[in-house]
C-alpha cells in the first residue's frame, strides 16, 4: 500500500495529476478506511477542477483521523473546495477549525480571508489579511510602516478631523 501511494504522490507531484486520480482511486477501494489514502485523493480531484467530487474524501479523511500534518492541509483544501462551491458557512467552520488548531499556518488565514469576502464580511477580511502581510512580508517599504498598518488594519471605516 505504502508503495502505491508514494507512486501515486510522485506523478502528482510530476504534474500527471490524471494518472495520479485514476491510482488513488484504486487505492481508495482497495483501503477505504485509510484517511491518508483520501485525503491525497481528495487533492487528486481538487487539481483536476472537479471540487465537488473532492469533498466527500476530504470529509472521511478528516472523520478517520489524520497526521497531523495531512490535517492541516485537509482542512486548508477543504474550506478551500467549500467556498469554490460557494458554500461559504461550511468554508468559515472549516477554516475556523483550522486557524483554532494550526494558528500560525497563514496559508490558512489567508484562505480564509477569501470566504470572509464571499460572505460580505470585508473588513474583518482586510484586517486578517493586513496582519498576515505585515507578518510574514519582507518588503522594506511595507516593513517601514508595518506599525501604522497594524493600527489601521482593524479601522479602516474611521475617519479622523
Amino acid at each position: 500500500m505504502e508503495m502505491k501511494l508514494e507512486k501515486a504522490v510522485a506523478s502528482r507531484n510530476s504534474g500527471h495529476h490524471k494518472e495520479s486520480n485514476e491510482l488513488l482511486l484504486k487505492l481508495v477501494q482497495e483501503f477505504p478506511n485509510d484517511a491518508s489514502i483520501n485525503y491525497h485523493c481528495a487533492w487528486s480531484f481538487d487539481l483536476l477542477g472537479e471540487e465537488s467530487k473532492a469533498v466527500p474524501f476530504y470529509e472521511k479523511a478528516i472523520k478517520l483521523g489524520l497526521s497531523s500534518k495531512e490535517l492541516e492541509g485537509a482542512l486548508l483544501g477543504l474550506g478551500s473546495t467549500y467556498r469554490s462551491l460557494g458554500e461559504y458557512e461550511r468554508s468559515k467552520n472549516v477554516f475556523l477549525k483550522g486557524i483554532e488548531l494550526f494558528p500560525d499556518n497563514k496559508a490558512i488565514q489567508i484562505f480564509y480571508t477569501m470566504t470572509l469576502y464571499n460572505l460580505n464580511e470585508h473588513s474583518k477580511a482586510m484586517e486578517l489579511l493586513l496582519k498576515c502581510l505585515t507578518e510574514t512580508t519582507t518588503d522594506v517599504e511595507i516593513t517601514k510602516y508595518k506599525t501604522a498598518i497594524d493600527f489601521y488594519s482593524n479601522k479602516l471605516d474611521e475617519i479622523w478631523k
